[in-house]
């Protein structure tokens, strides 16, 4: 017998298809790396990184070190309006768009400290899907404010 629902969520095709990500290890590339002189408390994290490569496995290999570390994440995904982009198609099908979110946010989720916050850029095209999977990922409780910032 199939697993009884008790909730209000978000569905689309696909949504049980998960990628199989195994544990990633980030490889520094020092020609490319910045370290910071000194540290100014004990606290400090001390080296940037900039990570090149799928997002989705950067993410996969921050989870290892930074689980419940991080106090703010600022993302500006793809907004998913139709046009194709020299670095991304920004066209894709909505379910295929809602998996790759849904996938991305659940381990933003698990890196964000107890007092973490996420920012999120994205406009009207996809907002409101955004933000029931958001509520499904992060509890409707944790949603602070949605700001609307226009530009002239």
């Amino acid at each position: 017998m199939p697993k009884q629902k008790t909730k209000l969520e978000l569905t689309w095709i696909g949504k049980d298809q998960r990628p199989r990500l195994e544990p990633r290890i980030l490889l520094e590339e020092p020609g490319q790396s910045y370290h910071a002189d000194k540290r100014y408390s004990e606290n400090d994290q001390f080296d940037n990184m900039l990570i090149q490569g799928d997002n989705l496995l950067a993410l996969k290999a921050l989870e290892q070190e930074y689980t419940g570390k991080v106090k703010c994440i600022f993302i500006d995904p793809p907004y998913n309006t139709g046009n194709a982009f020299e670095q991304y198609d920004d066209g894709l099908e909505h379910s295929i768009w809602l998996s790759l979110m849904r996938d991305r946010l659940e381990i933003l989720r698990r890196l964000l400290s107890e007092d973490g916050s996420l920012w999120i850029s994205i406009d009207d095209n996809e907002a409101h899907y955004l933000k029931v999977l958001c509520d499904e990922i992060f509890g409707r409780r944790n949603f602070v404010s949605r700001a609307r910032i226009l530009a002239r």
